[in-house]
């Protein structure tokens, strides 16, 4: 599969799940394992690539990520503002 990339970039919602990560002080080890309960593997490597725009995101992985964090997958997906 050929990896696309937008602005440098191969996903828009690694920013975002950062910020709201750090903001409910939680590592990336422990959003692996709450993604992890849901069902869906991500490693806390998978979680760093995300975040820094390395890695591609899979409509479902968004989805658990989104629930683990409690906010929406719309949320994840919004620009942000500059």
């Amino acid at each position: 599969m050929k990896a696309f990339s937008y602005n440098g970039q191969r996903n828009v919602s690694g920013e975002r799940i950062r910020q709201e990560r750090t903001r409910q002080r939680c590592t990336q080890s422990d959003l692996a394992a709450r993604v992890q309960v849901n069902g869906v593997i991500l490693e806390r490597d998978c979680i760093s690539r995300i975040e820094n725009g390395l890695r591609m995101v899979q409509d479902f992985e968004l989805r658990a990520i989104a629930g683990a964090l409690g906010v929406t997958t719309d949320w994840l997906l919004e620009a942000e503002e500059k």
